[in-house]
């Protein structure tokens, strides 16, 4: 066996010099510049980050002030019922009052009832409260037609009117109650 000696080759000395290292202040402004460039792009990150967070707990507490805002429009329309119940009540007991205190009025408001049965209506009934019978029996020749008939079952100050095929409600508590329902939902506005 023979082996041929390899021959070594001299290096050329004309080869281009090996790249030379860079500097400390280059190597830092390098550092530096990757920094910026990476803290850059995590704030962008972060950012979307928490926008997106902060329009998750928005949604959330909208969702939460819906929640809340649902029992306080009911309890709002209970306290508007509640109040408009109250005046109807209080209002009931002045009137009461004053067709006591002034008997006229209670026959101005029977007349009207009658009134509102029309003409020719003959056999009619007028309900009304034992004590209020008494004091407008000075009144009855007015109305003719008319037979009393005494309700303990009615307040001071009711009247109903029973006649063929006619009923009017004339208790306190009926037109109240339709006067405050004419103030809350006006005929034509919003209701």
């Amino acid at each position: 066996m023979s082996a041929e000696p390899a021959l070594w080759r001299v290096p050329s000395l004309n080869a281009p010099a090996a790249p030379k290292p860079p500097s400390i202040d280059e190597l830092q402004r390098v550092e530096e510049a990757a920094r910026r460039e990476g803290f850059e792009a995590g704030k962008r990150e972060g950012f979307a980050a928490g926008q997106h967070d902060v329009r998750r707990l928005i949604a959330q507490i909208e969702g939460v002030v819906e929640a809340m805002a649902r029992p306080l429009g009911r309890l709002d329309d209970d306290v508007h019922g509640a109040l408009g119940q109250l005046a109807v009540r209080i209002a009931g007991a002045l009137l009461g009052r004053a067709y006591e205190a002034d008997p006229a009025l209670l026959a101005d408001l029977v007349r009207t009832a009658i009134d509102a049965v029309g003409p020719g209506q003959r056999d009619i009934e007028l309900r009304l409260h034992p004590d209020d019978a008494a004091v407008l029996a000075p009144y009855l020749p007015q109305w003719p037609d008319a037979r009393v008939v005494t309700d303990a079952q009615l307040v001071r100050g009711d009247v109903r009117i029973h006649g063929d095929g006619v009923r009017i409600d004339a208790r306190s508590d009926a037109r109240l109650q339709a006067a405050l329902a004419a103030v809350i939902h006006p005929v034509g506005g919003p209701a």
